[in-house]
């Protein structure tokens, strides 16, 4: 049974179709990239899967569940969890407290009149995880606007691992970053990932990211799936060697 699935999910803006049609299943444990041009449609087709927006066609199912149009917080306390291509953080914060919140937002105790020490506990155990998880135990204490771009990625990726997520969502997290930080960040990632307990999709526009991490790969080109497959075999499709790769190839 895939983790996620998408069936004919659509989005219309007007006389825009932003997303058209598009299937897609995501395996427990499976890291997958959506790469494609600005305006195929990525960022939309996170945004509906995490409800930010809702299809205008389509069905979103998780973990079995149809979850379509659900509330954004409902979907992220089903155990999906994202980041987007600018960084959402508390800047006055420190890296703990960025990371600390996240995690309670996701418990289940947070509401409750008494036990309130008990939830701030567990999330802080679950940030200093979190932040060990993703090599920034050392940053626990410095301000979250004293760190470098690299380190803030990094720590907007440990506040989405800390709400516990089945599925992570990772908008463009190498972004306006130098070639030693990627290679850092695509580093921690694989660590990260290597029990595979985790399912991940990636939309980046970095390829040598993009293969360096990806079991499979959806290309998206005008809102509709181009190619889907291995990334070798995505690779060497003339199309999408010829649409997006350039170079790389």
């Amino acid at each position: 049974m895939p983790l996620l699935e998408l069936d004919g999910l659509s989005r219309r803006f007007g006389a825009l179709l932003a997303v058209d049609t598009v299937d897609l299943r995501v395996e427990t444990g499976e890291i997958r990239a959506i790469i494609g041009p600005n305006g195929a449609g990525k960022s939309t087709l996170f945004n509906l899967i995490t409800s930010v927006v809702k299809p205008t066609a389509g069905r979103v199912r998780f973990a079995n569940e149809d979850i379509t149009g659900l509330p954004v917080q409902e979907v992220a306390q089903k155990g999906i969890a994202r980041t987007f291509q600018l960084c959402h953080l508390f800047p006055a914060l420190s890296a703990r407290e960025n990371v600390r919140i996240a995690a309670q937002a996701r418990d289940q105790g947070r509401w409750r009149f008494f036990g309130g020490d008990a939830v701030l506990r567990r999330s802080a155990e679950q940030a200093d995880a979190a932040l060990q998880r993703l090599g920034l135990e050392r940053h626990a204490d410095a301000l979250a606007g004293t760190l470098g771009h690299g380190d803030q990625r990094l720590l907007e990726v440990a506040m989405a691992l800390a709400q516990r997520p089945r599925l992570l969502l990772l908008d463009e997290p190498t972004q306006g970053l130098s070639v030693k930080e990627t290679d850092h960040t695509v580093d921690i990632l694989k660590s990260m990932l290597a029990d595979r307990d985790l399912s991940m999709i990636l939309v980046e526009h970095d390829m040598e990211v993009v293969f360096r991490l990806a079991d499979f790969v959806t290309v998206l080109h005008r809102g509709r799936v181009l190619a889907d497959g291995p990334p070798a075999v995505v690779k060497e499709s003339a199309q999408v060697r010829s649409a997006y790769l350039g170079e790389f190839a």
